[in-house]
């Protein structure tokens, strides 16, 4: 016989999956727009094709329509999509113009790289934020939190190259304590790893601006949650406030923050690419530089199509993760 708890739990069961599959639709109906879009952008950037990007200036007019019609470059637009959308349906990105491997290939070699500096970004962000967000909340209005109210509004709004630039100034030009580039040429994440010394400036850098994004929407949950009626009731019961700070209210006041982290994830990716170029860091975000800079077509477009399906996985798991915790997001799901 079914119990109450059962009969509740259905229609939330009913709902979420419902959702989800809503949900996986839109994600795949995105990264469709993303890719229509931004092939027709490179087409209007390139009207005569790519083959004179790749070739370089001393190309004569035959090489170059040689080169257009080799790759496919001379069908009409709408072709060409359909073309790479049947590529990427059978796992073929392509082949590199100025690699000499496939764009799956370049990919796979590099994203594991980005993959491990933005989850380590991440995990120093959060570390630094979540305490610096419950410390700004619990003394509000004081002047510690004035100072790093001020601090984080000063970090958020530096461009990050900037803040790139001044580190490498200060820690390794005047203090040299640190080095200035990521080593080249590393073959593999453990690597990367075996030499820490060169990840501290392009982890700091990207670091920074996360700690003043996520220690702000963690002050602002620790103050609503501050206000609500079990934490007077806690008080009332004699329970001090550190208690009730640590024992309730940093884990009511995760769920936005935690939330929150899927719907950054595409905005982290993206900082990565100033960051990678800015310290020579061998991810895909350098990748996406070069391919951007040497007119390497079919990089650039794998590089993207990356990073949509980021994006949007990121704001998949984001819902989910809202409506798992919150309980008061769960009769939306319908």
């Amino acid at each position: 016989m079914a119990t109450d708890e059962d009969v509740h739990r259905r229609p939330f069961r009913s709902s979420f999956w419902w959702f989800l599959i809503k949900r996986l639709a839109q994600a795949l109906l995105v990264i469709l727009l993303v890719t229509l879009i931004v092939f027709t952008l490179m087409h209007i950037a390139m009207p005569n094709g790519p083959g004179a990007g790749v070739l370089g200036l001393q190309a004569t007019a035959e090489q170059i329509a040689k080169f257009n019609h080799d790759h496919g470059f001379d069908l009409p637009i709408w072709q060409q999509y359909f073309n790479y959308l049947g590529q990427i349906l059978h796992g073929d990105f392509g082949e590199s113009f100025q690699l000499n491997m496939t764009v799956g290939m370049a990919i796979g070699i590099r994203l594991p790289k980005t993959i491990l500096l933005s989850v380590i970004c991440i995990i120093v962000a959060l570390a630094i934020a979540i305490p610096m967000g419950i410390f700004q909340a619990t003394r509000r209005g004081k002047v510690s939190d004035y100072i790093l109210t001020g601090a984080n509004f000063v970090v958020y709004s530096t461009p990050s190259f900037f803040m790139g630039l001044i580190l490498i100034i200060v820690f390794a030009q005047k203090l040299n304590l640190l080095p200035a580039t990521a080593p080249s040429g590393v073959p593999s994440v453990l690597d990367l790893l075996r030499q820490p010394n060169f990840l501290v400036l392009p982890v700091i850098t990207g670091s920074l601006g996360t700690i003043a994004t996520f220690s702000r929407y963690m002050r602002s949950a620790t103050i609503d949650n501050l206000s609500e009626d079990y934490v007077r009731t806690a008080r009332a019961k004699g329970t001090s406030q550190p208690r009730v700070v640590v024992r309730h209210v940093v884990r009511n006041s995760l769920t936005p923050v935690i939330a929150m982290l899927g719907y950054y994830l595409p905005v982290l990716l993206g900082g990565m690419i100033v960051v990678e170029q800015l310290f020579n860091y061998p991810g895909m975000g350098l990748l996406f530089w070069q391919a951007a800079t040497k007119a390497d077509y079919p990089v650039l477009l794998g590089c993207i199509l990356i990073i949509a399906v980021a994006t949007v996985v990121g704001s998949l798991l984001a819902d989910i993760i809202q409506a798992l915790l919150d309980p008061r997001t769960r009769g939306q799901l319908t």
